[in-house]
């Protein structure tokens, strides 16, 4: 490795004089070479396709993400009669609890933050699904609530849910999805 290195250097630093020149300029000498130097050090940092190949086929992100993808578009197609998206019927099913939850408990249920759950509100409150109010005890908290319209639109998601999620379960075989669910929660 050090001889690599020396080789690297003397072959940057003969590039880089200026034999046409009456005086040497240290400063373009020393960018030029930093320069070649950056260069050099990409070329010999590129990731192998093998690594590649290595990634598309063990990592568990990529294939979890996959997986996300497939399952929200196929929920999405589904859902989407009802004027709904499957984050959407997720979030309305937070929401269907006795007491109003507040916002920080259906963003930890959701495992998404505040200002991402704040966003994934707004159109649900504008359709009149959900109403947010202000907790006359604590001014900081903002319970959510199901408006009447909301709880009819989720009861009639509800079967479109069941069905579309008993036909993934039935394509992963017997005692599959619970497992699949285990795992998925240790991760999560």
């Amino acid at each position: 490795m050090k001889h690599r290195v020396s080789v690297i250097v003397v072959r940057m630093i003969v590039a880089c004089i200026p034999f046409s020149l009456p005086y040497v300029d240290i400063n373009i000498i020393a960018k030029n070479i930093a320069s070649a130097y950056h260069m050099d050090m990409a070329r010999a940092q590129c990731t192998s396709y093998e690594t590649t190949i290595l990634v598309r086929d063990s990592c568990l992100c990529l294939h979890a993400q996959r997986a996300a993808r497939a399952l929200a578009r196929r929920f999405d197609t589904a859902l989407r009669p009802l004027g709904l998206t499957n984050g959407q019927f997720s979030l309305l099913m937070s929401l269907n609890r006795p007491d109003a939850p507040t916002m920080g408990s259906v963003a930890s249920l959701l495992a998404m933050d505040r200002t991402t759950l704040t966003a994934a509100l707004k159109p649900l409150q504008r359709r009149g699904l959900i109403k947010i109010t202000t907790d006359h005890g604590d001014h900081r908290t903002r319970p959510l609530e199901l408006t009447p319209k909301g709880k009819k639109l989720l009861a009639r998601a509800v079967p479109v849910w069941t069905s579309t999620h008993a036909a993934v379960e039935a394509r992963l075989g017997l005692g599959e999805p619970d497992r699949l669910r285990k795992t998925l929660r240790v991760l999560s």
